[in-house]
C-alpha cells in the first residue's frame, strides 16, 4: 500500500483509502479483551433509564440528566422529527451526560470543535468531530472523541474521518503540552466512539509520533497501528436505544467505557495542572 497517492484531505474527506495509505487496520475484539473484564452491572443508574417505554410521560422528580436523556430519545423516535445531525448529536450529548463522562471537574463535552489536521505539507486542514470530551485548561486537551454516521460518507462510515480526528487530537494535544511548557508524548491513544443512528461503537485508537509525521509528510507508514473496536449486537428490528432492552445493554458499554478511556486519557494529562489546583 506504500504506492498509494496520498492528499492533503480534512478529516471529513477522510475514507478507507486513507486507512490503508497510512497502514491503519481496524479489529474488532470481544467484549473481555477490550474492556478487561465483563460488563459490570448498571445497578447506580437511574433504573427510569432503563425502563421508559417512551409512550408516557417521564415521572416527575427525576434528574435533569434523566430527562433530557429521556425528552431527546423521545424526539429523535417520533416519526414526525427530521433526521438531523443536530437532534442525534445533542440525543448523543445527553448519553454522555447520564453515564456520567462529565464527572471529572476540569472536563467539557462541546461539539463541532474543530481541530487542525497537519497533512502531506498541508497546515491548514482540519477534522471536526462532532462531540469532543476536553479540559477546561487555558490550553485545552482533547480526551474522547465522538462521531456519527453520516450520509455524505457513504460506505465508508464514520471510522476513517473518526481516526483523523484521533490523530489531529493527538497533534493538537501535543502542541498543547508544549504551550504548557510539559513534554510532549511519542504516543496517545485515543478513546473514540461512533454512533450508527443510535448504536453506539467503542474504540481505543493508538496514535504514535510516527504515524503523526507519516500523515503530515504523506509517507506510509512502516509500523502499522491496530484499532481496536467493541460495540453491541444489533438490536432486534434495528430499534436501537427505542427499545428498553438494548437501551440496557448500550448503556453498561458506555459506562464500562469510562474506565477505559479514562486509562486511556490519563498519560496525556501527566503534569498538567487544572484551573482549579490552588498551586
Amino acid at each position: 500500500m506504500a504506492n498509494i497517492i496520498r492528499s492533503a484531505k480534512p478529516g471529513s474527506e477522510w475514507s478507507t483509502n486513507e486507512l490503508s495509505a497510512y497502514n491503519i487496520t481496524i479489529q474488532t475484539q470481544s467484549v473481555v479483551d477490550f474492556f478487561r473484564h465483563e460488563l459490570c452491572s448498571t445497578d447506580h443508574l437511574d433504573p427510569i433509564l432503563l425502563s421508559s417505554n417512551l409512550s408516557t410521560p417521564p415521572p416527575t422528580g427525576i434528574s435533569i440528566e434523566t430527562m433530557s436523556f429521556l425528552s431527546h430519545l423521545a424526539l429523535i423516535s417520533h416519526p414526525d422529527t427530521p433526521d438531523s445531525d443536530s437532534t442525534i448529536t445533542d440525543f448523543t450529548c445527553s448519553v454522555l451526560r447520564v453515564t456520567d463522562f462529565e464527572r471529572r471537574v476540569d472536563t467539557l463535552i462541546v461539539t463541532l470543535r474543530g481541530l487542525s489536521l497537519a497533512i502531506c505539507g498541508d497546515t491548514n486542514r482540519n477534522a471536526t468531530p462532532d462531540l469532543s470530551l476536553i479540559t477546561c485548561h487555558l490550553k485545552p486537551l482533547i480526551l474522547l472523541l465522538v462521531q456519527r454516521d453520516k450520509p455524505a460518507f457513504g460506505s465508508n462510515g464514520p471510522e476513517p474521518p473518526l481516526i483523523a480526528s484521533a490523530i489531529a487530537a493527538f497533534q493538537n494535544n501535543n502542541r498543547n503540552r508544549a504551550k504548557m511548557g510539559l513534554p510532549t508524548l511519542d504516543m496517545m491513544t485515543i478513546p473514540c466512539i461512533t454512533i450508527v443512528g443510535t448504536r453506539p461503537f467503542f474504540y481505543k485508537v493508538p496514535v504514535t509520533q510516527h504515524l503523526s509525521d507519516c500523515v503530515v509528510t504523506g509517507q506510509f507508514p512502516m509500523q502499522q497501528t491496530a484499532v481496536t473496536c467493541c460495540g453491541p449486537a444489533p438490536p432486534k428490528a434495528h430499534e436501537g436505544m427505542q427499545s428498553p432492552d438494548y437501551r440496557h445493554t448500550a448503556l453498561r458499554y458506555y459506562d464500562a467505557f469510562y474506565g477505559v478511556a479514562e486509562d486511556c486519557w490519563a498519560p496525556t494529562l501527566t503534569g498538567c495542572k487544572t484551573p482549579y489546583d490552588v498551586n
